[in-house]
């Protein structure tokens, strides 16, 4: 039986475009792109997690508004849960510690990058989202 892994995304919003960061090599899926985010620790709201890692892996502050998507995906390495929130940047300025880069992209080109696949679903769900809002 494959580990189960739960984890939340924030998709970061500020006037249309997204924040979006791509795994290192260090990393597993290395080189692709996903939501900021991070396992949920034992005890803890997928809200607070997001919250605790923003401020680990982007060293800044986030609000966590409405869920976006949950979605599981069977990985080699364990069977991902991730569950994505939209989120407003309250303090702080994104900064790299854990990712190779970071980049606001317009909600309408999120397609331009190699999304993991868990993200997939919350990208498909923004990006229509933004088209119905005519940006």
């Amino acid at each position: 039986m494959k580990k189960e892994i739960n984890v939340v995304g924030a998709v970061v919003t500020n006037d249309g475009k997204i924040l979006s960061a791509r795994r290192s090599e260090s990393m597993s899926l290395p080189g692709m792109w996903e939501f900021p985010g991070g396992k949920i620790e034992p005890g803890e709201t997928p809200r607070a997690a997001l919250v605790r890692e923003m401020q680990e892996e982007l060293l800044c502050t986030v609000e966590i508004g409405d869920e976006v998507a949950s979605t599981r995906y069977e990985y080699d390495f364990g069977v991902v849960t991730l569950t994505t929130f939209y989120a407003t940047l309250i303090d702080g300025k994104p900064q790299l510690t854990e990712h190779s880069e970071i980049r606001w992209i317009d909600a309408a080109d999120l397609n331009s990058v190699e999304w993991a696949p868990a993200d997939v679903p919350a990208v498909e769900t923004i990006m229509a989202a933004y088209s119905t809002l005519g940006r």
